[in-house]
């Protein structure tokens, strides 16, 4: 199996990315084509999941999108590295499963790097850090679309984007927990972190194997 991996340089517009993600999976069902890995930041935008409920908006101003990805309403924008993909999972062992257990392991790898201590919860699906006073802030969250065993969408890790753009949401539908980037737990750099993002997703869906990489 065969990956292509790009990275764009400027921030993409929320359905110009989607519209190719649906576009590479139409050219896998067809023709068995290759399989994506994107990273890239939007331009400020609000997205609905699949259980996206209105009473978590709280702000009627917000550019807000709804959306095919599983989960609850999120927040996207400059200072956020969104990692898509389109992964084949027919020849995978089609196991959405497995797949999410890869995305938590990959984020908890990467931030262990940048000696960051963070951990997943299946009751409320994302990756999580705990404060000096214990409380749990949302660093990572998590949303899958699955057509015909195609997975697409990914994950978005908050790094130095404007967290006050949240106050405007119930982030995830969960109103007892809070949000954080990673300059706020630990201020240092993070240039190589979307690379380090790659390799370690790569390692736990045991394929090493690229095409392209490219910068747009």
């Amino acid at each position: 199996m065969t990956i292509e991996i790009k990275k764009s340089v400027k921030p993409i517009k929320y359905k110009s990315a989607i519209d190719k993600l649906e576009d590479k999976i139409e050219q896998i069902k067809i023709n068995g084509g290759n399989e994506l890995i994107w990273i890239l930041e939007h331009e400020e935008i609000y997205t609905g999941g699949t259980s996206f409920k209105n009473n978590e908006i709280l702000d009627n101003s917000i550019n807000f999108i709804k959306t095919n990805r599983g989960g609850k309403i999120t927040y996207h924008g400059p200072g956020q590295i969104v990692f898509y993909f389109v992964l084949d999972l027919n020849k995978r062992g089609k196991n959405i499963k497995k797949l999410l257990t890869a995305i938590e392991k990959t984020i908890i790898d990467t931030l262990k790097d940048y000696n960051i201590n963070s951990f997943a919860d299946r009751k409320n699906i994302g990756i999580w850090c705990k404060d000096k006073s214990g409380k749990e802030n949302k660093i990572a969250a998590i949303g899958i679309k699955v057509k015909k065993w195609i997975a697409y969408h990914g994950f978005a890790l908050n790094v130095s984007n404007n967290l006050d753009a949240y106050k405007k949401i119930i982030p995830c539908g969960i109103s007892n927990k809070g949000v954080t980037n990673l300059v706020t737990i630990k201020n240092q750099s993070y240039k190589k972190i979307k690379s380090t993002l790659i390799k370690n997703f790569l390692s736990n869906i045991k394929n090493w194997v690229f095409l392209l990489l490219t910068y747009f």
